[in-house]
């Protein structure tokens, strides 16, 4: 975690990832919290059970992604923002993402976008596939992205491309 503490930035050494069997058989989450603060709004939420906060509220949240049916709940509740889904079933050539979103205006479906690796740098040129903005979600729309599958674990943001 030195990398994060030195400059803010998250490396996939940072957080857990589910195996490439996992993430082949359908959407799972991914938390990339790594701060020790009072938070378990992804546990509570989780109508799996999947996300589980082991001994004190401050401790990093754990998913069983055995458990874990993608359903994005977690996602839209996080106040960090520090959950993301990956759904690399489609083919090997394209994957799904979800990010969180609270920006204004929502992008449109079939829109395509750059997309953003941790460091905020374009990587590629996705295409946004789904909307989800129901009131479980609380006001933070999941936004889902067609993506290469070869950048699945690096796409963690996107912009317009006419910006």
């Amino acid at each position: 975690m030195s990398h994060f503490l030195n400059d803010g930035i998250l490396e996939q050494t940072d957080f857990m990832i589910p195996s490439k069997e996992r993430r082949k058989q359908g959407r799972v989450i991914m938390i990339e919290c790594v701060q020790k603060i009072p938070c378990n709004p992804c546990s509570t939420i989780c109508p799996q059970g999947a996300i589980t906060i082991e001994g004190n509220i401050t401790n990093i949240p754990r998913v069983d992604f055995d458990k874990c049916n993608g359903c994005g709940l977690c996602i839209a509740n996080c106040p960090g923002l520090a959950i993301f889904s990956v759904d690399e079933s489609l083919n090997n050539d394209v994957a799904e993402v979800g990010i969180p979103f609270e920006f204004r205006p929502l992008p449109e479906v079939g829109e395509k976008v750059n997309l953003l690796n941790r460091n905020g740098e374009i990587i590629g040129i996705g295409q946004v596939n789904k909307v989800r903005n129901p009131k479980a979600y609380d006001r933070t729309p999941v936004i889902y992205l067609l993506v290469p599958g070869k950048l699945s674990l690096d796409v963690r943001f996107f912009k317009s491309r006419n910006e």
